[in-house]
């Protein structure tokens, strides 16, 4: 039985929220809180196995109790954010400071649960099971720019490097992305799991942090080297080529085991167009998307590269795509950076 504690300044929202998990036989509502303040005590005194956070909230706010929770009490941390820009953005920072996953609200408040219900408890149901050391631990801090600027020969060949993620991925990508040198000789094309309305907010923030130039994905976006794309929520991401050069081409089409973006097409269509050039990565998320589509990468002679289990903060995707054998390296996350531009410095880019 997961016990969770629901924490909003609303007493409407705390009604329906406790009532949303009370109908479900694997979880009990402890208690709940009507702010920061009161959450931080609580998780302190009933231990909770998950904690429903909203954002903005009176005395203490989410974020505020958030870092107070991960310092004193660390429990894994759910999120309720609105989908204002000033929300995204601080999701974004809730989610560099150690919250599991968050909810974006929609519409009214109860057409809002209505929506969001078998997101809610998947999102709770996995966060309770996350390596909560992971999200306690900081982001490594990157090497000085002279020592992680490889000295790249010139490729006539174009390569490209896909990262594909989803639970504890907007931690991972910032370790990941600040480890790469702004020279990179090729583009990153990258889906995280996440819903419209926050992905601007992710790329914005990734942008400021790497050298890298950093942007969410828009049709018509021209690969070039340095240059990292990410997906829009809401959008899958494909590419097609034009000539000489390959463009971004979003798309609606079904979602894929509920994600849209899902990785699966983002790599399949990376596997087509460059083949033995490119480079597959999967890092933290639960289910199984990527699998799939790290196989076409492999079947086509190109890297894959995932996660270990030791620096995930879920162990689903990653485990999946080892477990199918697509996999050629497993390597730690502070590892995976090195591990690309190792591949990159190669001379024929293959296995």
């Amino acid at each position: 039985m997961k016990r969770v504690l629901v924490v909003d300044d609303s007493a409407f929202m705390r009604r329906v929220l406790s009532d949303l998990f009370a109908a479900e036989d694997d979880f009990t509502v402890v208690d709940v809180a009507r702010n920061g303040q009161d959450a931080v005590e609580k998780v302190k005194r009933l231990k909770p196995d998950v904690v429903t956070m909203d954002v903005e909230m009176p005395i203490l706010d989410g974020l505020g109790a958030l870092e107070r929770i991960m310092k004193e009490s660390p429990t894994p941390v759910v999120m309720v954010s609105s989908l204002t820009r000033e929300g995204a953005d601080a999701t974004i920072a809730a989610l560099e400071k150690g919250a599991v996953d968050f909810v974006a609200k929609t519409a009214g408040p109860i057409s809002s649960i209505e929506q969001i219900r078998t997101e809610i408890l998947a999102k709770c149901r996995a966060a309770s099971l996350a390596n909560v050391r992971q999200l306690v631990r900081p982001p490594v801090a990157p090497p000085p720019p002279t020592a992680r600027l490889p000295a790249f020969a010139p490729s006539p060949q174009e390569r490209i490097v896909a990262i594909g993620t989803s639970t504890g991925g907007p931690r991972a990508l910032q370790e990941v992305l600040t480890r790469l040198p702004g020279n990179l000789p090729c583009p990153l094309v990258i889906v995280q799991h996440m819903p419209p309305g926050f992905t601007k907010s992710l790329a914005d923030r990734l942008n400021t942090l790497s050298s890298l130039t950093v942007k969410e994905a828009a049709s018509g976006d021209e690969l070039r080297p340095g240059l990292a794309v990410i997906a829009p929520g809401d959008y899958h991401l494909g590419l097609v080529r034009e000539g000489h050069k390959t463009v971004v081409k979003l798309n609606q089409e079904p979602p894929l085991g509920g994600h849209r973006p899902a990785v699966d097409p983002m790599f399949e269509a990376v596997a087509r167009i460059y083949g033995p050039r490119a480079v597959g990565v999967i890092l933290t998320g639960m289910g199984h998307d990527g699998t799939r589509g790290l196989k076409a990468i492999k079947a086509e002679n190109g890297r894959t590269i995932a996660e270990d289990q030791s620096t995930t903060v879920v162990f689903g995707m990653p485990k999946a795509a080892i477990e199918s054998g697509v996999v050629d390296k497993v390597v730690p996350l502070p590892d995976v950076a090195g591990e690309i531009v190792k591949h990159l410095q190669s001379k024929h880019g293959g296995v």
